[in-house]
């Protein structure tokens, strides 16, 4: 799966984009503040409908605009042409020139994995963040996920709003437990299931990073240990007080521990973003085994916020993606990249809201004749451009 090609029009800080991509590693150069982040959020917000910054779609339009327009196209088992626009007023979502009418009908045409400082919430942030790390992969992966997860969630505020009113009506009350119950199960055991298949790739992702520094635990921690049923009635005087709903799979966690000790409150920095990366890594080996082909992996300044032993442990998820066809994009400044990746890799300079590839330059360390004409005919392939793109075809030095 890639992305073959990336329209934006008043995305952020782009007034105007078109670019052609090939498979492979992807670097973007530039200053802090010209835009590298922006193109990775793109590309998110294509394959999950939402920004990895956790904000809302105002602020990801350019500013004095209306609206933004984010256009794709995807590259899988076949292509699909993606377009969608946000205005305040106006949304709209194609596929293959079709309006969307069901998330479930779209999730899936591009999966992707983005690793970002934000991934820190995983390890150190509310449970929410691991929550929603779960629930992602298993939207990813379970065609009725998504939809069970979305009917679930409307049951618990539908009930927050009854236990919220002076005087609940218990008729009504009692309708929505009983969805909360059907849905909320089936929610546990997916997850239930999912989680000792993931344990042992973050368990060996931990490990090659840290280089089996610590002893790795995970554990799905559901806020009901028995039936969901029995727990909720037994609730139910304390959820009238506190008007809302205190116990479900909205309320379930994710808990680490390295060497037996939980890695939230007592691990080191290094070790919670160590572990952060290694979450990420399962996540795209997971998606990889389930599907065949690895999803676009957008990594966003992690290279250099790891030591060299560390990246040296990162590195083998890059080389099976591009061995395997796949796709990365990765932001680094001029000075951070890394360059034990070599020559296998294209270049991008990215300047104030526009993108141009780069030419070689004579400090990328040797590298054979052949890895050279190869690097550079999969550039010129990768920055074939429409008309009135702002891709410039000359070529720039980084």
């Amino acid at each position: 799966m890639h992305l073959a090609r990336l329209r934006l029009r008043d995305f952020r800080n782009y007034a105007r984009l078109d670019v052609d991509f090939s498979p492979g590693v992807h670097l973007l150069l530039g200053r802090n503040a010209q835009g590298k982040t922006n193109l990775l959020e793109a590309v998110y917000l294509l394959a999950t409908l939402r920004s990895f910054r956790g904000v809302g779609s105002a602020p990801m339009v350019r500013q004095g605009r209306k609206g933004y327009f984010v256009g794709a196209t995807a590259v899988g088992p076949s292509p699909h042409a993606i377009a969608l626009y946000w205005s305040a007023t106006e949304r709209r979502l194609t596929l293959d020139g079709q309006p969307v009418r069901r998330m479930t009908d779209y999730w899936g045409v591009l999966r992707a994995v983005v690793f970002c400082t934000e991934d820190l919430q995983l390890v150190k942030g509310p449970s929410s963040r691991r929550r929603r790390f779960l629930d992602l992969l298993l939207a990813q992966t379970h065609s009725t996920y998504l939809a069970l997860l979305q009917t679930y969630l409307q049951a618990v505020r539908s009930r927050n709003a009854l236990l919220k009113q002076r005087i609940p009506d218990d008729q009504a009350l009692d309708a929505f437990t009983h969805q909360l119950v059907r849905d909320g199960a089936t929610l546990m055991q997916l997850r239930h299931q999912i989680v000792p298949v993931l344990a042992p790739l973050i368990r060996s992702a931990y490990g090659r990073v840290a280089r089996d520094a610590e002893d790795l635990r995970m554990e799905y921690l559901p806020s009901v240990k028995g039936d969901l049923a029995v727990a909720l009635a037994q609730n139910r005087d304390r959820d009238r007080a506190q008007r809302t709903t205190l116990l479900g799979p909205h309320r379930d966690d994710l808990g680490f521990w390295l060497d037996g000790r939980a890695a939230g409150p007592y691990a080191s920095e290094g070790q919670k973003r160590t572990l952060a990366i290694a979450l990420k890594m399962a996540q795209a080996e997971y998606l990889t085994n389930l599907h065949g082909t690895p999803p676009i992996l957008l990594i966003d300044d992690v290279m250099g916020e790891l030591d060299l032993a560390r990246r040296s442990g990162f590195l083998p998820l890059l080389d099976r993606s591009r061995e395997s066809g796949g796709q990365v994009f990765m932001t680094c400044t001029e000075e951070a990249w890394p360059r034990e990746l070599g020559r296998r890799l294209l270049r991008w300079r990215v300047d104030n809201g526009s993108l141009a590839p780069c030419a070689e330059s004579a400090d990328d360390g040797a590298a054979s004749t052949d890895e050279r004409a190869g690097a550079d005919q999969a550039s010129d392939r990768s920055t074939r451009t429409p008309s009135g793109g702002n891709v410039s075809s000359a070529e720039n030095g980084c």
